[in-house]
């Protein structure tokens, strides 16, 4: 059965089965390919800073969005091929960086903490939440906790307790409420534009 088609059994279709009927399983893979490719490219939009081992990046965004325009499992199997090619040794993670030793390092929660993001905001789009600006508002901000959570609890090995949510946490909460404001008026004016929203 061809993911777009999941729709059938998991809820309603997501933003992209309304756009763009894939029909097998090979545009499927497509589909999942190029939105690999897409993180990795939005994952070179870092701002490293100087106070902690975490930098500023795209990567969050593009994460939550394979979800949200993909649904669960394309969403899943997008950021895990962005993983596997980064293990591998493309340079594909932040500022071009590569290799296993990032999932073991002070930002590989962060890294790990993408695979249940994208997950669940893409079973919370399948449930309709994509559809509203208060319900996007919602999925991206739960997509970003998940992240955090799984972060923090991996960063929590290489910093003082005291100094968790400073490097973790505080330095990106303003710019993560920023990009959920904007995914909250992006995706459901997507549904306005094509006109559904069943």
């Amino acid at each position: 059965m061809s993911l777009a088609r999941t729709h059938e059994i998991d809820g309603r279709p997501v933003l992209f089965d309304a756009l763009i009927s894939v029909p097998n399983v090979f545009k499927d893979a497509v589909v999942v390919a190029a939105m690999a490719l897409l993180i990795a490219l939005c994952a070179q939009i870092s701002i490293p800073l100087p106070h902690t081992p975490v930098p500023i990046t795209g990567t969050t965004l593009a994460v939550l969005y394979s979800g949200a325009l993909l649904g669960s499992r394309r969403g899943l199997a997008s950021v895990g091929l962005y993983l596997l090619l980064g293990g591998f040794g493309l340079p594909f993670f932040a500022a071009g960086a590569s290799g296993w030793t990032h999932f073991i390092g002070a930002t590989g929660g962060y890294l790990m903490g993408f695979l249940p993001a994208a997950w669940l905001t893409g079973v919370l789009a399948r449930r309709g939440w994509d559809r509203s600006p208060l319900s996007a508002l919602g999925l991206m901000m739960t997509g970003s906790a998940v992240i955090f959570a799984c972060g923090l609890a991996v960063l929590s090995f290489y910093v003082p307790a005291g100094e968790l949510l400073a490097k973790g946490l505080y330095p990106f909460v303003i710019g993560d409420l920023a990009k959920s404001c904007l995914s909250a008026g992006l995706l459901p004016l997507g549904w306005k534009i094509i006109g559904k929203r069943d």
